[in-house]
């Protein structure tokens, strides 16, 4: 549970996330065969979203000449914006949501003993509380990502 105490987003000990077993080697296996088509339709799909909501949340950014398989797809939420009651909104068009490291590694037990500046690592704390992950996948269509931006756009006004 990678060292995970009775909060999933607080690690108690630093700890390893290691559970293939295998079964899920033998289908990773196959899908290595179609690994670099996935790549590039969730790559499009990363791309639709960026079209879609630039003008209203900060999109992630993949630097030139460098590659994302897109294993989410975070925006950051405009400051002052109520990330619970975006997400609850979202939930409620039937529209998941995820807050993945809700909570920054200097904040969390397994890591209190390691030196942090003077005044604390403020950015990571300010993003922590302003992000939120979409449906990302690689066969999300079109339609179902206009819905998806739709419903964000108007949980924003």
């Amino acid at each position: 549970m990678h060292g995970q105490g009775t909060d999933k987003y607080d690690n108690v000990r630093i700890g390893m996330n290691a559970r293939l077993d295998t079964i899920q080697a033998a289908i990773l296996i196959e899908k290595l065969l179609i690994f670099a088509d996935e790549i590039a339709a969730r790559d499009r799909v990363a791309a639709r979203y960026g079209e879609l909501l630039s003008d209203i949340v900060d999109i992630p950014e993949v630097a030139e000449g460098l590659t994302s398989v897109w294993a989410q797809y975070t925006v950051r939420l405009p400051s002052g914006c109520n990330r619970d009651a975006v997400a609850a909104r979202l939930k409620a068009e039937g529209i998941p949501t995820a807050v993945y490291y809700a909570k920054p590694l200097h904040l969390q037990i397994a890591y209190r003993d390691y030196p942090v500046a003077g005044n604390g690592l403020p950015v990571s704390e300010r993003l922590a509380g302003q992000v939120l992950s979409l449906p990302m996948h690689p066969y999300l269509d079109e339609p179902t990502q206009q819905r998806i931006a739709h419903s964000l756009r108007a949980s924003l006004a």
